[in-house]
């Protein structure tokens, strides 16, 4: 990744409006800031949360707060808790995301 461009600058999360996204079940909240072609997001899941698609995206994420359950199209499944991160590139293993009590993420994509 080559970033350019991006003057210095901090960012008030809480100062984003939160914008949902319906899960099979549940929902996430995304708060999204781009620096040119990277995505930034903090990302809120509701208890009982269910992706309703198989992620193709490349992401580094960080889990703040919660438990994150990430299955992988082949069926190997990971759990994240609070301070442990993932990562994959664009297109290698599709992945979605879950999780019973809800989690609070930090992602770059």
């Amino acid at each position: 990744m080559n970033m350019t461009d991006i003057p210095f600058g901090t960012t008030d999360w809480s100062a984003i409006a939160p914008v949902e996204h319906s899960g099979e079940t549940g929902a996430a909240y995304w708060r999204t800031q781009n620096f040119g072609a990277i995505r930034v997001r903090l990302v809120e899941y509701t208890p009982g949360y269910l992706a309703d698609h198989w992620c193709e995206k490349g992401h580094i994420l960080f889990c703040l707060e919660g438990e994150l359950h990430t299955e992988l199209e082949d069926g190997r499944e990971f759990v994240l808790t609070p301070g442990m991160s993932y990562q994959v590139a664009d297109n290698a293993e599709p992945h979605r995301s879950s999780t019973a009590q809800g989690a609070k993420l930090f992602i770059v994509d």
